[in-house]
């Protein structure tokens, strides 16, 4: 499974001032996000949940063959088994949820598990990290802009508030494509930025580029 561009910008955003000892990140794929907050955080716990079998397997092997093997750890389970088992809070809850809900399904099942809103509903994703999130902790996901007020007033009913919104478009005169939000139990007035991919074709931008150079060998 390629690694799309939503998770590295992801894994890249999500502030870390809060110096977060445990860090969850549901529908982990193959673990990039993971990977990249292990890199980027001291958090000594950092750990995957992933319901696809194959995705699951490729995530701990990149687990396995990383630097940070020792503080990366991957569940193979649904978002409801977990809940139901795990007893800790996390102080970082991120995700990047499937959400092609308005396209076409293909043949292939694990991919469209993967892309499908029907395998992650947004109640079931917010209701869950309300519930294994630390009190002073943060849950940031990145998610179709069109969504971003529907899932803010959907959040805001377990007490989760915006405090950090960055609105994505690939470039300057294209749409806004993506909402990344940052989330927490304080209900403050929530910082907006905004973020263009391209000047033009594979001519990144600076900001994007100063964002996630960290995380590729060419940038």
């Amino acid at each position: 499974m390629k690694i799309g561009t939503d998770g590295v910008l992801l894994g890249a955003w999500v502030s870390l001032k809060n110096n977060p000892f445990s860090i969850l990140d549901i529908g982990a794929g193959t673990g990039i996000i993971a990977l990249q907050l292990a890199q980027r955080s001291n958090a000594e716990i950092v750990d995957a949940l992933e319901i696809d079998e194959n995705a699951y397997e490729q995530c701990v092997d990149n687990f396995e063959n990383s630097p940070w093997g020792d503080r990366l750890f991957c569940y193979h389970a649904s978002l409801e088994e977990f809940v139901e088992e795990i007893e800790d809070k996390y102080d970082l809850i991120i995700s990047n949820p499937p959400f092609y809900s308005e396209d076409f399904k293909t043949t292939n099942e694990s991919r469209d598990a993967a892309r499908f809103n029907d395998s992650l509903p947004f109640d079931e994703l917010i209701e869950s990290a309300s519930q294994l999130l630390s009190d002073e902790g943060i849950f940031v996901v990145i998610i179709p802009r069109k969504e971003e007020e529907t899932f803010i007033k959907m959040a805001s009913e377990v007490n989760l508030f915006p405090n950090r919104i960055c609105r994505v478009r690939g470039t300057e005169t294209s749409e806004e494509k993506r909402s990344m939000l940052e989330f927490s139990f304080e209900n403050i007035s929530a910082k907006i930025e905004n973020l263009t991919i391209e000047t033009s074709r594979h001519n990144y931008t600076e900001a994007y580029q100063n964002l996630v150079k960290d995380f590729y060998l060419k940038m």
